[in-house]
């Protein structure tokens, strides 16, 4: 058994979106309130970080996590890596923290973050990584589990999702080919991107993410990367179908 946590499930600007009247970015209700979309995993005293963004030092200390064992990166936008500085007091405490990520994530980050990756520019106290390359082409394994890369694509730019047993990660996608599709049945949990209910160039909307549900039968779907666009959590809530819901900060949830 494993447990889910939701740390953000906000699109790339957060809600409430900085200086906007948006109604839902204006809602009291703490379920309208998003940080960008991340999950922390744990198993067996295993935890296990899926992307790290610019909200991760907020997230750590809301779920008092103390222990940091992986992390998988999906791709290199600054909401899903901005926080990479932040995995410091980690690193500190244990050591060389493992990351599992494309080489074109790795090759991003020794530009933008070059005073971490790079040995002639590296600054004292920066935090330390055990570096793992990974492709869609093949599984791999990470705390006693095996995970296969699932590629999505974010427009034109490829995306890696995870599957680990019967449970599924997959953010910003807009498309994904049917021999990737292959790797995501007989799911207990999906978790996919829904933006909003308006299509959009570079992620999945509501309709579109129902079809893919609708082809691959997840017994339950949880939807991420949510923008204020989409409406209010509990409104939006009671028009979803039956077994997909939209998830909130701080959810928790256990899979066997």
């Amino acid at each position: 058994m494993f447990k889910i946590t939701f740390l953000g499930t906000a699109t790339s600007q957060g809600i409430p979106v900085i200086g906007s009247d948006n109604p839902v970015s204006l809602s009291d209700n703490l379920k309208d309130k998003r940080l960008r979309s991340s999950v922390l995993i744990n198993w067996d005293d295993f935890n296990l970080l899926i992307d790290c963004g610019p909200d991760f030092r907020q997230q750590m200390i809301r779920s008092n996590c103390s222990k940091l064992d992986a992390i998988l990166f999906t791709h290199e936008h600054a909401d899903h890596t901005a926080g990479l500085d932040d995995i410091r007091p980690f690193s500190y405490r244990q050591g060389k923290i493992p990351i599992y990520l494309h080489k074109r994530v790795l090759n991003s980050f020794e530009t933008r973050f070059a005073y971490i990756f790079n040995e002639h520019q590296r600054y004292p106290g920066v935090p330390d990584f055990t570096v793992n390359l990974i492709s869609k082409e093949n599984d791999f394994e990470v705390g006693g589990k095996l995970i296969t890369p699932i590629e999505v694509l974010h427009q034109k730019l490829p995306v890696l999702g995870f599957r680990i047993d019967n449970f599924a990660y997959l953010t910003d996608v807009k498309t994904i080919e049917s021999k990737e599709l292959d790797k995501i049945y007989n799911l207990d949990v999906l978790v996919l991107s829904a933006l909003r209910f308006e299509p959009h160039p570079t992620h999945l909307n509501i309709d579109e993410a129902i079809q893919i549900i609708n082809k691959v039968k997840p017994k339950k779907t949880y939807l991420i990367h949510i923008s204020h666009d989409m409406g209010f959590h509990d409104e939006v809530s009671k028009k979803l179908p039956e077994n997909v819901y939209l998830s909130y900060d701080g959810l928790e949830i256990e899979i066997n």
